[in-house]
């Protein structure tokens, strides 16, 4: 049996469905028990545990053969991340409790990265539950495609989108959701001794302008990528309700000057199936 968390997300989903049509058991983790419906008339059992949760998460992972952790993202996080070391800590107690077979952690790109930015709370997790005594698999994925669902809308109404990735005509490391939650079911039923890292991003980088020109096709109208100045970021992040903008600014930062990287090089990463068109298709049309 597989337990997965953020089940009902992009992710998990995926990495759920492609369990059960391989006719494996799974065990959807939730937090609200009404969020379980769905999964349970598709056949899995039902678990209820906040992220947060030491003993409810120990309950939930018991007699899992493998366990997938997706933690929920904290893009406006407290200075120090106390958030997720909170997190952190029930994990790693409901891990030891529990003993499941095998887990795979999703990370990001970047996890390793030695300066503080938003993916820093992913390097947490990645140091914290390296030394724990179960096979661990760390699944490092790029930058989510489907970050551009933000875009849609000012695409269609403006023919703008702004891009934070800089400069405009640099490729950046981005992958499908759908690839992560194949990969992530793919690991699930490897085995493997110890700690592993896998770094996955899409079948070819891809460029702010050429994330335009593919909007443009597919809502065959021109869609122009703005660049936001740097000097603007704090000012237009506090805007829409943040109150640390610094970590995600730093994130960026980290992209576009190149620190932000896959630790064994875009040569070596796993490369993903899905194409970009195909994730902004869906995202216009539902």
């Amino acid at each position: 049996m597989f337990a997965i968390t953020g089940i009902t997300g992009k992710v998990g989903g995926e990495a759920a469905h492609r369990l059960l049509d391989a006719h494996l058991a799974v065990r959807a983790v939730v937090r609200d028990a009404t969020k379980s419906d769905a999964w349970v008339k598709r056949g899995c059992e039902a678990a209820v545990a906040d992220i947060g949760d030491a003993q409810a998460l120990a309950r939930a992972f018991l007699g899992a053969e493998g366990v997938f952790i997706l933690i929920p993202p904290i893009f406006d996080p407290s200075p120090e991340f106390p958030e997720v070391r909170a997190i952190v800590a029930a994990l790693k107690a409901a891990l030891l409790m529990a003993m499941p077979g095998k887990v795979v952690i999703l990370s990001t790109i970047g996890a390793q990265a030695l300066e503080r930015n938003l993916l820093t709370q992913l390097g947490m997790v990645e140091q914290e539950l390296y030394t724990l005594p179960i096979p661990i698999a760390f699944l490092r994925a790029a930058w989510f495609m489907e970050n551009a669902s933000l875009d849609v809308a000012p695409a269609r109404s403006t023919g703008r989108m702004q891009s934070f990735l800089q400069p405009l005509d640099k490729p950046f490391p981005m992958v499908a959701t759908e690839d992560v939650g194949r990969v992530a079911a793919e690991l699930l039923q490897q085995a493997w001794l110890g700690r592993c890292v896998v770094e996955l991003e899409g079948p070819r980088r891809v460029t702010p302008l050429e994330l335009a020109a593919t909007f443009s096709r597919l809502l065959g109208q021109t869609v122009q990528a703005i660049a936001p100045p740097r000097s603007t970021w704090e000012g237009l992040f506090r805007g829409q309700g943040m109150t640390n903008p610094l970590p995600r600014m730093r994130m960026l930062d980290g992209f576009n000057e190149g620190w932000i990287e896959f630790e064994a090089t875009e040569a070596k990463s796993l490369k993903g199936t899905v194409e970009l068109e195909t994730v902004l298709k869906g995202l216009i049309d539902r």
